[in-house]
């Protein structure tokens, strides 16, 4: 027996059809995969900032480095900005810009790369290892990031602005004590005013930051032991 098709339900399936394949053609295009930006290479700060004459210094005391403390704004991976000729007090980030880590992460890898060139550099676990064993007590830094953004003058002048704490504790048998602190401030022009131009400028302060800390840990280590 022949099965007849009524003329309105095949216009319907064919409207049907239309209208899943006009669908398909509005769904939206996948979202866009954020650039991921680190300080580069990882060549070291210091290579361009120390004497010749500083390589063949005798080494440094240890030295236990402490995880960089960061306020909550920069504890996360996006890449930020602030406009300094509208609202100074607004942190904004870049839509599809981000770190590979955190800021804190990767300028704590940067500044012990420098600081391992003239002395053994500790992690905090290292350094509660070796005092149990041992009975050794390295001196300790202590860094905290308090500025890290892509700092607009204007529309057309930016620059990457890096400010730190650091402070150095040295241990003894009259308890710890601290050696020095000081803050750093740092600004490096932005090659343009855009995620890109914001990186570069603040790899820029950030290498010049660590060679500034890496300086002054330098002539604090060298006091003698009290």
């Amino acid at each position: 027996m022949k099965t007849t098709t009524h003329p309105l339900a095949s216009a319907l399936a064919g409207l049907g059809i239309a209208l899943l394949v006009a669908g398909c053609g509005a769904l939206p295009d996948k979202p866009a995969r954020a650039k991921l930006y680190d300080f580069g290479p990882g060549v070291s700060a210091m290579a361009t900032a120390t004497p010749p004459a500083a390589a063949a210094s005798p080494a440094l005391p240890m030295l236990a480095l402490a995880e960089i403390e960061a306020n909550t704004r920069l504890d996360g991976t996006q890449i930020l900005y602030r406009l300094g000729y509208a609202d100074t007090n607004e942190l904004r980030p870049y839509g599809q810009s981000r770190w590979s880590q955190p800021p804190a992460q990767l300028l704590r890898q940067r500044l012990r790369d420098s600081l391992a060139e003239r002395r053994t550099v500790l992690g905090p676990e290292e350094s509660a290892t070796l005092a149990r064993s041992k009975g050794e007590v390295p001196d300790t830094l202590r860094i905290s990031l308090d500025e890290f953004s892509h700092y607009f003058d204007s529309p057309a002048s930016s620059a990457g602005l890096v400010r730190l704490r650091a402070t150095l504790i040295r241990g003894g048998t009259g308890g710890d004590r601290v050696l020095g602190q000081k803050t750093f401030t740092v600004r490096r022009p932005a090659p343009s005013a855009d995620a890109p131009g914001g990186v570069k400028a603040l790899a820029a302060a950030s290498d010049a930051a660590v060679a500034e800390v890496t300086q002054w840990m330098d002539a604090l280590q060298r006091l003698p032991r009290q």
